[in-house]
This record gives structure tokens, C-alpha cells and sequence, in this order.
């Protein structure tokens, strides 16, 4: 057994085997939401597809907040990545709290303000854990490991998000549940990951030293270059969680005069969503080493836009919306797990050791910066006629051929450093 774990298993610290535990709880408890939070505003709360859209967003305005305070953080000798973590799980409690007890746009705006915040906190901590904690050669298969745990984790928020919702109607406990999962990665993290590594936090000066750093990362063209691309692919990636749900639950026809999937079928669909990424996660990054990070993300750009073509399809197909659905699903997950290692490695190849934290804090932000475009234009979208709703998966596949331009503007921005190198 031992032989056969070594075999197929990365070789990591086992740091990283416990933090990717504490992920897999923690977002046991965001599987829980997810999906799901979009259908319980509009259809239980009784906001508009748009407004939603707009309360779902203001958790990227108080992100961005969270990722440039945890990048700093992250870099501090005072702080350190074990503290910024720790604060993290405990304010990202609190928001999803406070979104359980959400009656109004008022209150969805505050929870996912707070819940914002947490998040923001958490990604460049997170990265530059693993960054720390390992080398160019093993590195992506690090990060690919802790996707993996955020997968599974997922995946079963998601199957029990489904029989939750089905047996009892009661999307309110779903976001306690995330609560408490927050928690409990909070004692993970006090109780098993060490503090941050002395050589990665040098800064004595940290309001001056992080400044420059901040002015430095902010003057790396590589990185700059990256974060164009990196909006883009998140801006899809938020209308996989925002938009795509309420699209399967009241857009989708499923024959000639009913529309929309019930939620067990959207439940089954993420689930195998889930499922493929969790199978694909470890081999795709393995053979995705042989390429370079710019290829790596080529590839993945072209399985979003033959996923949003067959989200297309799924509005004139009736009887075989739900293969198509599945079939774009399946896209989807080869995407993410193709681009997801690869963008996190390539942030940590360009970023010095003392600058991960701020460098991971840049690459977070294009998430925020992702998540604030991509809910909204969803929620408008889906405001609109069934003529706007049903191009607009056209318009985003369409979009790749602006992502493949900056990437192989990318490539070549890369390929000059190693030669001159």
C-alpha cells in the first residue's frame, strides 16, 4: 500500500496533506451554498435575477479590500500566513452567519461584504503556503493536490446540499452549515500548520518594504500580462456558480412548455462536475508539467468555449438539454483543473520568496475582480429575453479568442526572460 501511494502520490510536505484536510471541510460547508444561494434569493427571498446578481458582487468589492490587506499580511513578520489564515476562517464565519439570517438585499449585501472580506484574506495565504512549502518541480502537483481537496469537499457540500434542500426546504441551514465549517478549519489551521517560514517574512520595515514591494510587483509585466488573462477566466468561473444554477433552474427547457431542472437534477449535475474534476485533477496536472503555463491555459480557454456552446444547445435541444448540460459540465471541469495549478505555479515561478504573499494577493484579486463583472452581467442577462439569455453562452465562447491573443503575448513575455536569463 505504502509503495503504491508513493508511486502515485506527489512527494509534499505533509504540511500541505493537512492543510488540503482543513480546505476539504471548509468547503464542505461552501458546496452547501454555492449552487444554491442564487435559487434561494430569487425564489425564497423574492429578489430579482439582477439584483441578486448585484448583492452576490459586493462580496468581490470588500474581497478586493481582503486580498490587498491579506497580501500584506501574508508578507508580514508580525502577521504571517498562519495568522492570516486564522482570521480569515473566523470573519468568514461570521458572514455566513449573517447570510443565513438574510431577509432582504440589505442584509445579503452585509453578509456577503463580510464574507468578502474572509475570502480575501484567505487566498494569499493559502498560495503562499504551499509556495513556500515546495519547489518548481513539484509545485503544480502541490497546488493540483489542494484543488483536489477543494473538490471533494465540494462535491460532498453539493450531494448534501440536495437531499438537505429536497427533505426539508430549508436553504437557512445550509449557510450555518458553512459556518461551522469555517470553524472547524480555523482549529485545523491552530492546531496543525506552523508558523510562516522565517526566510519568506524578512520584512522589518513592513509599511515602507511592502509599499515598494506593492509599487515592484505592480511594475512586473509578466505579471500584469497574466492578470488580463487571469480576469477572464475567473469571469467565466463565477458564471459557472452564479448564473449557470438559476439558468438550469428557470431558463433551461426541459420539453415544449416546461422550463427548468428541479433541484435534485442540478444537484446530480454539479455533482459530476465535481466528480470529473476530482478524477482529472491529479492526471491532468501531471501531464500538464510537460507543457508551459501559457499552453496549459491555451488548452483551458478552449474547453470554456466548447462548454459554453453546449450550454447554448441546451436552449433549442428539449428532450437532450440535460446530456448537453452534462457534457458542458464535464468541459467545465477539465478547464478549471487545466488552469487552476498552472495560473497559481506561474505566479509563484515570477514572484520573489519575500513578495509571494503580495504576488498571490494580485492573482487573487483577479478573482474579485472576475466575480464583480461576472454576476451581475448574469443577473442582467437573465433579466432579459429568452433571445438574450440563449446568445449569451455564444458570446462568451466567442470571448476565447481575445484570451488566446494576451496568452500567447504571454508565452513570448516568458519565453524572452528565459533567454535573456
Amino acid at each position: 500500500m505504502k509503495s503504491f501511494l508513493r508511486k502515485h502520490l506527489p512527494t509534499i510536505d505533509t504540511q500541505i496533506w493537512i492543510l488540503a484536510i482543513g480546505r476539504l471541510l471548509s468547503e464542505v460547508g461552501t458546496g452547501f451554498t454555492l449552487f444554491y444561494a442564487p435559487i434561494f434569493f430569487v425564489n425564497q427571498i423574492g429578489l430579482s435575477a439582477t439584483t441578486v446578481g448585484i448583492g452576490l458582487a459586493s462580496h468581490s468589492i470588500s474581497g478586493v479590500v481582503g486580498r490587498i490587506l491579506g497580501g500584506s499580511l501574508t508578507d508580514s513578520q508580525l502577521w504571517g500566513r498562519r495568522r492570516t489564515l486564522l482570521l480569515s476562517a473566523a470573519i468568514s464565519a461570521i458572514g455566513s452567519l449573517v447570510l443565513a439570517a438574510t431577509h432582504d438585499f440589505v442584509t445579503l449585501v452585509i453578509g456577503n461584504l463580510i464574507n468578502g472580506l474572509g475570502i480575501g484574506l484567505y487566498w494569499p495565504a493559502t498560495e503562499a503556503v504551499v509556495a513556500d512549502l515546495t519547489n518548481n518541480e513539484n509545485r503544480r502537483e502541490a497546488f493540483a493536490i489542494t484543488r483536489f481537496a477543494d473538490n471533494i469537499g465540494l462535491g460532498l457540500g453539493i450531494v448534501l446540499a440536495g437531499v438537505l434542500v429536497t427533505s426539508t426546504a430549508n436553504y437557512r441551514l445550509l449557510f450555518i452549515l458553512d459556518g461551522l465549517s469555517f470553524i472547524v478549519f480555523f482549529g485545523v489551521i491552530y492546531i496543525a500548520i506552523k508558523q510562516n517560514r522565517d526566510g519568506a517574512n524578512a520584512n522589518s520595515n513592513p509599511v515602507g518594504q511592502q509599499f515598494a514591494s506593492w509599487i515592484a510587483a505592480l511594475k512586473d509585466n509578466r505579471l500584469l500580462i497574466f492578470v488580463v488573462v487571469n480576469i477572464v477566466f475567473t469571469t467565466y468561473i463565477s458564471q459557472l456558480h452564479s448564473t449557470l444554477p438559476l439558468y438550469f433552474k428557470n431558463f433551461v427547457p426541459v420539453d415544449e412548455v416546461q422550463k427548468g431542472f428541479v433541484e435534485t437534477t442540478i444537484s446530480a449535475l454539479f455533482t459530476w462536475h465535481l466528480i470529473v474534476a476530482i478524477i482529472t485533477q491529479l492526471p491532468v496536472a501531471r501531464l500538464m508539467k510537460r507543457l508551459s503555463h501559457s499552453v496549459a491555459l491555451s488548452i483551458s480557454a478552449c474547453l470554456w468555449a466548447i462548454g459554453f456552446i453546449c450550454i447554448w444547445v441546451t436552449s433549442f435541444s428539449l428532450s437532450y438539454s440535460i446530456f448537453w448540460a452534462a457534457l458542458a459540465l464535464c468541459l467545465f471541469a477539465l478547464a478549471i483543473v487545466s488552469y487552476t495549478p498552472s495560473a497559481a505555479a506561474l505566479v509563484s515561478e515570477i514572484a520573489p520568496v519575500d513578495k509571494r504573499g503580495i504576488y498571490f494577493s494580485i492573482n487573487s484579486l483577479c478573482w474579485a475582480a472576475g466575480y464583480f463583472i461576472g454576476p451581475p452581467l448574469g443577473g442582467w442577462v437573465l433579466d432579459q429575453s429568452q433571445f438574450v439569455i440563449n446568445n449569451f453562452w455564444l458570446s462568451l465562447s466567442a470571448s476565447i479568442v481575445f484570451t488566446i491573443l494576451v496568452l500567447r503575448y504571454l508565452h513570448r513575455s516568458l519565453s524572452n526572460l528565459s533567454s535573456s536569463s
